[in-house]
């Protein structure tokens, strides 16, 4: 099926930028996430192991609610997928409003979970309906360009934070600590539910099974996922990358005010959203670069970088090992988006079912935030980011040999 038509006749490109554009929601919702945070560890006074709950809640709900999703999208469609999504992000921010009016940690954890599971339908949807939605062989590039846009959301998370719930002048003109989160969440409740209301009255059209990976006949069973080694293999990579990336991005706020003397966390916000503008260019860069080299042997060679710029950040060096992290960002815009293609391709009917695991590898994002918090509060923050290092050697493992399909 050619990305511009279906059999209908019917563009498929306005559907795909709609699909597109929810990329911007979980993005923005990400980026501000890790400045959240720095945020609460200054003025609700918890620790950086604490504060990680955060970042255990957000992806805890990929864990948690990723196979309701994608038995949800199979039973209805992407568009309800989507627009369940939709929904359910707007109420998780709107609960904001009451956590911030009460300055209550573990309630702002709970939304947290309720924002991140509405995200995860989101993404469980989106993510495979870009992969579906167009010719197999170019979902990396269309999935890769995608998440592109999902990083401008990102991007425009730490300069929304560094520029509100950092800045002494806006707390003070707002009241109170917490009614710049109040106000934030507030806006992106009412603009999320502007866009499910769009998204209801939209042309989306499905995409059978059949009509993606391999060609199946109607009553071919479904594969056993267990038997497709690159796979399997994707999903336990998937889930380690996620943790590595979460435990990069939660707590470059004190990686670069400990290793850099003198900078505030504000300044630190500003750099991280250098940071994050990294990541945004590694995926436009890197989906040009696929158009000339294999996705495997980008994966296996930016995970090898990856995992040198976290020893020199694990070193405390100062200065140097706050800026290590910048490339760490560009190296890894490509790999969610690859690692998925790659573990999901060729699985013909079950398509959607594998889609829904390989985004509950999201859920990886639980493991690593917790210990590298113990690790800064104990030891400094610069030592913890050898667990990332591990994370990323094991992607460039998959790259290398472990994204390799099973011969028939």
């Amino acid at each position: 099926m050619a990305l511009e038509s279906t059999a209908k006749g019917c563009s498929l490109r306005g559907p795909l930028a709609l699909a597109i554009s929810c990329f911007l929601i979980w993005g923005l919702a990400y980026g501000l996430l890790d400045v959240l945070n720095k945020h609460f560890q200054e003025t609700l006074h918890v620790s950086k192991a604490q504060s990680s709950l955060l970042q255990i809640a957000y992806f805890g709900a990929y864990l948690l609610m990723s196979v309701p999703a994608g038995l949800w999208m199979q039973a209805r469609g992407y568009k309800a997928g989507l627009v369940t999504g939709l929904i359910v992000t707007a109420v998780g921010a709107f609960l904001f409003v009451p956590s911030a009016e009460i300055a209550s940690f573990p309630f702002f954890v709970g939304s947290m979970f309720v924002l991140a599971t509405g995200l995860c339908f989101l993404e469980t949807s989106a993510d495979t309906y870009v992969s579906v939605l167009g010719k197999p062989e170019d979902a990396p590039k269309r999935l890769n360009l995608a998440q592109s846009f999902n990083a401008l959301g990102v991007f425009f998370g730490p300069i929304i934070g560094g520029s509100l719930f950092f800045n002494p002048a806006v707390t003070k003109a707002l009241g109170g600590d917490q009614q710049a989160v109040q106000l934030t969440y507030l806006v992106i409740g009412i603009a999320v539910v502007l866009f499910a209301l769009f998204v209801m009255r939209a042309w989306l059209p499905e995409v059978k099974d059949t009509e993606h990976g391999h060609v199946v006949s109607e009553n071919e069973p479904a594969k056993k996922l267990l038997a497709e080694p690159h796979y399997v293999w994707g999903v336990i990579t998937q889930f380690f990358y996620v943790g590595s990336q979460v435990g990069v991005y939660a707590f470059f706020l004190n990686q670069a005010t400990e290793t850099w003397h003198g900078m505030t966390t504000q300044d630190a916000a500003f750099l991280f959203s250098l940071g994050v503008l990294s990541y945004l260019v590694g995926r436009f860069v890197t989906t040009a670069l696929m158009y000339k080299f294999p996705a495997r042997a980008i994966l296996t060679v930016y995970g090898l970088l990856n995992v040198v710029f976290c020893l020199i950040a694990a070193a405390g060096i100062q200065k140097v090992s706050a800026l290590a992290l910048l490339p760490v960002f560009f190296f890894m815009g490509t790999m969610f988006p690859t690692i998925f293609t790659l573990g999901i391709r060729d699985l013909g009917s079950s398509t959607k079912r594998a889609s829904s695991i390989m985004v509950m590898a999201i859920g990886g994002g639980v493991v690593l935030p917790y210990p590298m918090g113990l690790i800064g509060d104990h030891y400094g923050m610069p030592l913890a980011f050898l667990l990332p290092a591990a994370g990323f050697a094991l992607v460039a493992w998959y790259g290398w040999m472990g994204s390799h399909e099973k011969a028939n």
